[in-house]
């Protein structure tokens, strides 16, 4: 991922913040610039009126004028814990690779905090978990990034993309929105090869690159066209009874969109389940008799596994 300049004169504001005195030569390392970029990062900061003063020579160092720091954020307490768990959900819409600039920003947010309200919010986030679902597409922040610049200036983008049917094109799109839906990204827009709309997973994007054209783009509802286009999964009622009380099933059933209840000596599940191969191993994997009374397709997907158990119990028959 490439950094903004402006992001590493913050840097150098940060790191003399937090020392008294930075030789020229460790910041040009932390950055991994040269000495005269340093020099002009500096200067930047002078330009905005912080007093950054220096010390000309061998082993010459950087340091802000005693007594000055940059007055602190001011936040509520609401506002404080909202960024605070912001910055740990960023897992939950699968930008796990941002979890050190996550962890960083969480450090500058403590440090401009009130001491009460830092351990006020230190307090609530130790309460709360967070879980990424199983459901949710690690994606690559830079190609995210990338995105969505297109999209705050309007430009094309080319895009090495590769199909669910692992079928590759490259495709150059007029990009509207980027948008997480259903645990996944997407960019969507107007594809000029195809010269309609299109969406675009943004994990099988295999590279994207900014192009100079610029477009306009319209009103758009990118939430609405994809509920309206991406394949709805089916659901299935289902309702088996299981021979065993239902003390003896907790923990085992998940209660996600399931009732059970006690019925003839024994437990009545019921619920609606879209993978019915997932659903019938899990009976399986119970441990205990049971019956199933609806859908029909769940006896086929038991005659299926019990075909796909003889192919490996019994190779060659």
């Amino acid at each position: 991922m490439t950094y903004d300049p402006s992001l590493r004169v913050l840097t150098v504001l940060e790191l003399l913040q937090a020392r008294e005195e930075v030789t020229g030569a460790e910041l040009a390392r932390r950055l991994e610039v040269s000495p005269r970029t340093v020099q002009r990062y500096v200067t930047r900061l002078q330009d905005l009126g912080i007093p950054v003063e220096g010390k000309r020579g061998v082993g010459g160092a950087y340091r802000l004028k005693p007594g000055f720091r940059l007055p602190p954020l001011m936040f509520t307490g609401e506002e404080a814990l909202a960024l605070a768990l912001g910055l740990r959900a960023l897992q939950l819409v699968g930008l796990s690779e941002l979890t050190p600039a996550a962890q960083a920003a969480s450090a500058k947010l403590a440090r401009t905090l009130p001491q009460t309200l830092r351990t006020e919010v230190s307090a609530l986030e130790q309460v709360v978990q967070l879980d990424a679902s199983p459901w949710v597409v690690t994606t690559d922040a830079g190609k995210l990034t990338t995105l969505m610049k297109a999209v705050r200036e309007t430009r094309t983008v080319s895009l090495d993309y590769r199909s669910g049917s692992n079928e590759a094109s490259r495709r150059e799109v007029q990009v509207y929105r980027a948008v997480h839906f259903d645990g996944r990204w997407y960019a969507v827009g107007h594809c000029l090869k195809r010269q309609a709309l299109r969406s675009f997973r943004v994990d099988r994007i295999q590279a994207v690159t900014l192009l100079d054209s610029t477009f306009t783009p319209p009103e758009f509802d990118a939430v609405a066209y994809l509920r309206s286009t991406l394949p709805t999964p089916r659901s299935y009622d289902v309702s088996v009874w299981l021979d065993a009380p239902p003390e003896n099933l907790r923990g085992l059933v998940s209660m996600w969109m399931t009732d059970i209840t006690a019925e003839a000596g024994g437990t009545r599940l019921r619920g609606q389940r879209e993978n019915l191969t997932s659903f019938a191993a899990f009976l399986l994997g119970l441990g205990v008799p049971f019956r199933i009374d609806t859908p029909p397709e769940l006896h086929a997907q038991f005659a299926e596994l019990g075909q796909r158990c003889r192919a490996v119990t019994e190779p060659g028959v």
